[in-house]
């Protein structure tokens, strides 16, 4: 059974930096894809970034220039660097990984941008 177990969330001032980690476990090979996405209070979950086995990487419009997405594929962990924080980066950040048309989830670590 697949589980994505994600690290590094918390309360950190505008401006500063946060590295989040998610670690696989129960997969036999690499996912096609792993990545990010987060959800805000009263909001739609969005895309912050993905990035394939291939290492092509996609990131959301409001994260752009500012994160990182990269991923370890011999041990199936994804990270994230997020630099640059702002108020607006406060959500839960879900590590997301697919793969043989499943897609999985993690719990969700929860980031606080403080102004």
């Amino acid at each position: 059974q697949v589980q994505l177990v994600e690290s590094g969330g918390g309360l950190v001032q505008a401006g500063r930096s946060l590295r989040l980690s998610c670690a696989a476990s129960g997969m036999i090979g690499s996912f096609n894809v792993m990545g990010w996405y987060r959800q805000a209070p009263g909001k739609q979950r969005e895309l912050v970034a993905t990035i394939t086995s291939g290492g092509s990487t996609n990131y959301g419009d409001s994260v752009k220039g500012r994160f990182t997405v990269s991923r370890d594929s011999a041990t199936n962990t994804v990270f994230l660097q997020m630099n640059s924080l702002n108020p607006e980066d406060t959500a839960v950040y879900y590590c997301y990984a697919y793969h043989s048309f499943r897609a999985y989830w993690g719990q969700g670590t929860q980031v606080f941008v403080s102004s």
